[in-house]
């Protein structure tokens, strides 16, 4: 398995699935935006993509806590396996990362973040490698992304998750993309 790299690549064509499970985190901001993370397979490294912060658990861990620490390592936002709560949202998907085929189960947790500093200074070297950089995205921003996004319903989700009576505000044009220093 690819270190604790996390996200979602192009599916892998033949071959037994490598199951897995991940707990994954969708950080809010203060304007309702998604806080998400732009890399690539090292396989396909000229398809660049958008997908969630998290990953798979460490020995031990259940995934909340492995979110949190990913969350932590991935973009240098402090919380706890508590203050994520229950799954917002459960999946399955499969994918492939430099040649491995992988069956993912995959735990979702909301967390409102107000307007936090990222770091992408944790990350493990395949993270370092094949991350890009970062944005916060509002739901029309995800689908204005000209890059794929994983999971590509994400944008129904931040809205139903983050709906008008939940105060989230309308945003105007995507941000640039923060790049790696």
């Amino acid at each position: 398995m690819p270190g604790r790299f996390s996200g979602y690549y192009a599916l892998v064509p033949g071959g037994e699935a490598v199951p897995r499970r991940a707990g994954r985190v969708l950080p809010i901001d203060a304007l309702g935006r998604v806080l998400l993370l732009r890399g690539f397979d090292p396989a396909d490294p000229g398809h660049p993509f958008w997908f969630t912060v998290g990953g798979a658990p460490d020995h031990g861990e259940i995934l909340a806590e492995a979110a949190a620490r990913e969350l932590r390592e991935e973009v240098g936002i402090l919380a706890d396996a508590a203050s994520l709560g229950s799954p917002v949202w459960h999946r399955t998907t499969e994918f492939g990362f430099d040649g491995t085929r992988y069956r993912q189960e995959e735990e979702y947790f909301l967390l409102h973040v107000g307007s936090p500093v990222v770091s992408l200074d944790g990350m493990d070297d395949v993270e370092k490698q094949t991350v890009l950089g970062y944005r916060w995205l509002s739901p029309a921003d995800l689908e204005a992304l000209s890059e794929p996004l994983f999971p590509a319903e994400l944008p129904r989700r931040i809205r139903d998750l983050t709906s008008p009576s939940q105060g989230n505000p309308q945003t105007g044009q995507p941000a640039p993309p923060q790049q790696r220093g």
